[in-house]
């Protein structure tokens, strides 16, 4: 049978893009136009075709990154692309249809606070039975910027459907990332629905095998001369990037790229840099994520499980996550750090091995093996599983290190120690640490035993407040918040384009907030059933993303059967795979 992934891409040619911004430019105003239910039609075709190419979808990732010899890491596969897409759609559509019938009472209900730093803050997860079922034990908040008052949420939320907005048409070009499959799908529909512009998607050469299932997705959309879809390298981004019908621009990628675009050539030392292009444009670049480590009344159990989620940040994908965690911040003489640092590298010895399959990681992993094994007072030691991590001992966290200034995308892990006197202490010098230390701001966790949490009180929240991230994950892993995009993702607001860090905007966001600061998010310190235990009720055992878990196959793939129909029939094959772990 011809499935979608064996179907040929077409070569490009310069004319054949004009001819594609053409299309769009012609109908960008109409999209601009279009009534709120014709926009909800589109989102409920894309509903429908999703589950019809999520199979042949999930089989051409795991072919394409050499995984097909261990099959629990498809699950990885079905969460981060067509679940994730899915979900996305489900709830642009409720948003759409709240909108519609005039009613923001949605918004409105949703549970909301004053932070401890008076910002106002808005649970979005969980909101449905199925949310606190099926994800037991997560919660997660959209911080909103300061001068957002907590009685005025409502009017914060789609403002580009408000009655007094009429958007002018654009044609926005969405580069895509090569890494994450729902990444590129996620930011066309974030373009579409929350900025009203037609999109040009220009397709990673490391991933356009993707190609055939989002054309398929967006095929309406395609039809009614709303979406393109283009393939190729650099030099079809930078055509596209400099063509006159682009209005904006979105990139997923690197720093690197980001300033090629914006500045052109590399920049030269003491030589101000000015913009060659002028086109406004939003970003996610990914940067230093690190884990903050409490020191705690760890258990034996809490350090192997911490562990797992620990090794799950760096190995998910490979490593080549954007958000992949880079700097284990560990506090220096506590007593558990040592068999800590024993149990991630046991962690990753047993989690499955794959190739590294994102171009350059063994060459950008190789750099930081030279620089550290050649540097006095740094330690540069293989894990285990050397081909995978290794595990670099920066203990001087003032010198300007590589670890901490440059994005590895590559399986490389830091552990940087830090003194302290107690665990307040620790924790306010782990927040400086990462605030002025680490290059970017996209996402940061935290690990806390409940009782450390319980005796900061509300001296905790003030450290998350204090913390320059766009996502924050508090036992849990930041790739969570991507997941779930009822929350806002993107780096902490208010770069400058000429040092843009993480990037410059947000996407996914299904909810439209127009102000967000960071998304928190909060997990579970102990898996069901030590939960209950502790006296945290939790349900939610080893969660389907840790590499180590022996079912996340089976889980991943009867969640998205779930999303896709939703139905009490099926929530018994969930539990049971789920507790298969």
């Amino acid at each position: 049978m011809n499935t979608l992934q064996d179907q040929p891409v077409s070569p490009v040619t310069m004319p054949a893009i004009d001819d594609a911004i053409a299309v769009l430019q012609k109908n960008k105003d109409r999209w601009a136009a279009l009534p709120i239910k014709a926009r909800i039609a589109y989102l409920a075709d894309i509903r429908e075709r999703i589950p019809r190419v999520a199979a042949d979808w999930v089989a051409a990732a795991v072919k394409a990154k050499g995984i097909e010899h261990a099959p629990t890491l498809a699950g990885e596969e079905w969460m981060s692309g067509p679940w994730a897409l899915l979900r996305s759609v489900k709830q642009m559509i409720e948003t759409l249809d709240n909108i519609a019938a005039n009613d923001r009472t949605a918004i409105s209900k949703l549970p909301t606070r004053v932070s401890t730093s008076g910002q106002t803050v808005i649970e979005v997860f969980p909101r449905t039975v199925f949310d606190r079922l099926l994800m037991n034990g997560i919660r997660a908040e959209v911080w909103m910027q300061p001068d957002v008052p907590q009685h005025d949420v409502a009017n914060h939320a789609a403002a580009s459907y408000g009655a007094r907005h009429h958007p002018k048409g654009e044609v926005g070009l969405v580069l895509g990332a090569g890494n994450i499959a729902s990444i590129a799908p996620l930011d066309v529909l974030y373009k579409l629905y929350t900025d009203l512009s037609v999109v040009v998607l220009k397709l990673n050469p490391v991933n356009d095998y993707l190609g055939p299932f989002i054309e398929d997705v967006f095929s309406l959309l395609i039809r009614d001369g709303f979406v393109r879809i283009t393939y190729g390298g650099g030099d079809v981004g930078a055509y596209l990037c400099n063509h006159a019908g682009i209005d904006t621009m979105h990139i997923t990628g690197s720093i690197v790229t980001h300033d090629a675009i914006v500045f052109g050539a590399q920049k030269q030392p003491g030589v101000p840099r000015r913009r060659i292009n002028s086109k406004p444009i939003t970003s996610e670049l990914g940067g230093v994520s690190p884990v903050i480590v409490v020191p705690g009344p760890w258990t034996g159990a809490d350090i192997a499980f911490q562990a797992e989620n620990i090794a799950t940040q760096r190995l998910h994908n490979g490593g080549f996550n954007c958000i992949a965690s880079q700097a284990l911040v560990l506090p220096d003489g506590w007593e558990h750090a040592e068999a800590l640092e024993q149990a991630v590298a046991q962690a990753v010895s047993n989690a499955p091995d794959r190739p590294a399959y994102y171009p350059g990681a063994e060459q950008r992993k190789e750099r930081f093996r030279q620089h550290y094994g050649e540097q006095p007072g740094s330690v540069c030691k293989p894990m285990a599983r050397e081909q995978l991590l290794i595990s670099i001992d920066a203990q001087d966290t003032q010198a300007d290190q590589l670890l901490y200034r440059e994005e590895a995308f590559a399986p490389v892990l830091g552990m940087p120690h830090l003194p302290y006197r107690d665990e307040l202490d620790f924790l306010r010098k782990a927040v400086d640490f990462c605030n002025t230390r680490l290059a970017g701001t996209l996402g940061a966790n935290i690990i806390i035993h409940p009782k450390t949490r319980a005796k900061l009180g509300r001296q905790f929240e003030q450290e998350i407040a204090r913390l320059k991230y766009g996502c924050i994950a508090v036992n849990l892993w930041t790739g969570v918040g991507f997941l779930l995009t009822e929350t806002s993702w993107g780096a902490f607001p208010g770069h400058p384009i000429d040092d843009v860090q993480s990037g410059i905007g947000t996407v996914h966001n299904t909810m439209m907030f127009d102000q967000p600061e960071k998304t928190v998010l909060y997990g579970q310190f102990h898996p069901f059933p030590r939960s209950f235990v502790s006296g945290r009720h939790g349900l939610l055992p080893t969660p389907p993303w840790f590499v180590s878990h022996r079912s996340a196959h089976k889980v991943a793939e009867h969640l998205f059967r779930f999303e896709a129909k939703p139905s009490w029939l099926k929530i018994p094959a969930i539990f049971l795979h789920a507790l298969r772990s």
